[in-house]
């Protein structure tokens, strides 16, 4: 599908050339692809619940064997300010943080929504990938023992 290419080219008969309906045909220079892809293919793979879990443990220990999970009683900006969850991220002195919640109240969703190294999420929202991308974790204790327990 390129733009451009509708009018006839030349006339169907008589010109001795071979028929043609548009000069963005395949076969044209600057037509289109003749079975190009298309834009529904879904790359969508399955993964194993084991492998899911192996990956996470794995991601996780890499991280307390380098010193960067910090396990913490609770997580609350009780005044929902931002300023209040960047000193608290901020005292941690590291890079970017993945804060790791049991269930996210609306005032701390609120302090940590704007800020731009940190990400907060609940218990069943973690994963390996979430895990690994950023440079610390700060999980609070019952997370934690949930974690430890299962793994």
């Amino acid at each position: 599908q390129v733009s451009g290419g509708g009018k006839k080219p030349w006339a169907q008969k008589g010109g001795g050339r071979a028929r043609a309906g548009s000069l963005r045909s395949p076969i044209f220079v600057g037509g289109g692809v003749a079975f190009g892809p298309s834009t529904n293919k879904n790359y969508e793979q399955k993964v194993n619940k084991k492998q899911k879990k192996l990956a996470l443990y794995h991601a996780i220990a890499e991280k307390v064997a380098n010193d960067r999970v910090f396990v913490v009683d609770s997580i609350v900006i009780e005044s929902g300010k931002t300023k209040d969850a960047a000193a608290f991220v901020n005292s941690l002195g590291q890079r970017d943080v993945l804060i790791v919640k049991e269930m996210i109240d609306d005032k701390t969703f609120l302090a940590f929504r704007n800020l731009q190294n940190s990400y907060l999420v609940e218990t069943n929202e973690l994963n390996a990938y979430l895990a690994a991308a950023y440079h610390s974790i700060v999980i609070e204790k019952a997370v934690w023992d949930k974690l430890t327990q299962e793994g």
